[in-house]
């Protein structure tokens, strides 16, 4: 075969596909789940910080170190073995032992993660769960029993999953110790990768709804911020029936009001699209779950449309006013800043108008001065002419005044000629 250059990025794009395997499980088993923000804002993250953290507890239990650049680790730590997922957003540990503890959900599984550890945590926690797989007992009874013992009844959600594969719940409270708690019940003919993947998709569930409900916490964060820019918005828009003065400083708030929104759109936009995402994501893993109702209690499905569903609802509809506030302001500030360019236009129309008539004014009042140049300049000329044709009055036997009467209508005409033919050339 010809050899042929592969794209730099090929194998580590095929590799992405199969680099986060499913663990590996039988029942009984215990996991401990914990998520973890190392930073609200993903651009500030420091990643070097998330892979120190993961070899401090490797190397408490003298474990092998993943490489560097690694985003994932599965591997042995002491008798326990450790799935490491890093995320855009968070980092996912979790921890499998192949017993299980005689009081359920003990508070001490959690101890597999030191204290100094925990308190050097790079973040916050998101959520933290413990995880107890069983074999299903043959009686549906049995795990009724345990179930109403483990779960508070309200809000337990219960199904069997992948066509009797598993029995798992839940009831997404969380416990004294600060953990979730999961049961899953598996079938005897159930592989233990599929027990894996069932263990793998409740993490999910429980992380992207976590995730999620973060966006629900920032928008009755900035409700109230909202509520305060659209009253304010509603009442300039009410008040852009005033005058050209108020219409003015109506513009100006109403373009302090677009800033605030865009600035509060801007701010919010990261996470609420990321709040879908996540709302998309437990959505599909429940879908994969393929669950079946389980004597009649509600599924994850039914639990989520009552009690999950209508906070992405309000995160989305917060979204949507958001955007609709906004397009409001600019809209109006567009109306108001065209009815205040209509009124400047009539105002230099007015201006233009005054000019004109006072330009008119300022030509009669210069036809009148040109006149009255006229009669100054033929009296002067007149004058003038006189004194040169009086030595002719007398030889002609003329008086002074009869020379000054024939003269005087040629020199006014001739003057009047000169100054409308100037006036001529000038225009």
């Amino acid at each position: 075969m010809a050899p042929i250059k592969d794209h730099p990025n090929r194998y580590a794009l095929s590799g992405e596909l199969h680099a986060r395997p499913f663990p590996s499980l039988a029942a009984p088993s215990t996991a401990v789940f914990l998520a973890i923000q190392p930073s609200p804002d993903p651009a500030k993250r420091d990643r070097s910080a998330d892979h120190a953290h993961l070899v401090a507890l490797l190397d408490h239990y003298g474990a092998p170190h993943p490489g560097a650049d690694a985003t994932h680790y599965y591997g042995e730590m002491g008798k326990y073995w450790l799935k490491w997922e890093q995320h855009t957003e968070f980092v996912t540990y979790t921890v499998f032992s192949q017993d299980v503890s005689d009081r359920p959900f003990d508070p001490a599984e959690f101890d597999v993660f030191p204290d100094y550890w925990l308190e050097a945590v790079p973040g916050g926690r998101i959520t933290s769960a413990l995880l107890r797989l069983m074999p299903r007992p043959e009686e549906d009874t049995a795990i009724a029993d345990q179930l109403r013992n483990w779960f508070v009844p309200e809000s337990l959600a219960v199904a069997t999953v992948l066509e009797g594969a598993a029995v798992v719940a839940t009831d997404f409270r969380i416990d004294p110790a600060g953990h979730l708690r999961m049961a899953i019940f598996t079938a005897e003919t159930t592989g233990k990768r599929r027990i894996g993947r069932i263990l793998q998709r409740l993490c999910e569930i429980e992380t992207y709804k976590a995730a999620s409900m973060l966006g629900f916490a920032m928008v009755k964060e900035m409700s109230p911020q909202l509520n305060r820019l659209d009253s304010k918005l509603t009442d300039l828009m009410a008040q852009m029936r005033g005058s050209s003065a108020v219409a003015e400083d109506t513009l100006h708030a109403l373009l302090d009001i677009s800033v605030e929104l865009e600035t509060l759109s801007v701010q919010s936009a990261y996470r609420l699209g990321a709040t879908g995402a996540y709302q998309a994501l437990v959505n599909q893993r429940i879908l994969a779950l393929r669950e079946t109702r389980f004597m009649g209690r509600q599924g994850f499905g039914e639990f989520m449309m009552r009690r999950y569903e209508p906070a992405m609802r309000t995160v989305q509809s917060t979204e949507a006013r958001l955007k609709e506030t906004s397009a409001r302001a600019i809209r109006a500030s567009e109306l108001l800043r065209t009815r205040v360019d209509v009124e400047r236009s009539a105002q230099n129309q007015a201006i233009l108008a005054s000019m004109d008539r006072r330009a008119d004014l300022q030509l009669r009042l210069q036809h009148t001065v040109e006149g009255l140049s006229v009669v100054a300049i033929s009296y002067y000329a007149v004058s003038l002419t006189g004194y040169l044709l009086y030595p002719l009055a007398g030889v002609m036997g003329m008086s002074k005044g009869m020379l000054i009467s024939l003269i005087t209508l040629p020199v006014v005409g001739a003057v009047w000629w000169m100054v409308r033919r100037l006036r001529k050339r000038l225009g």
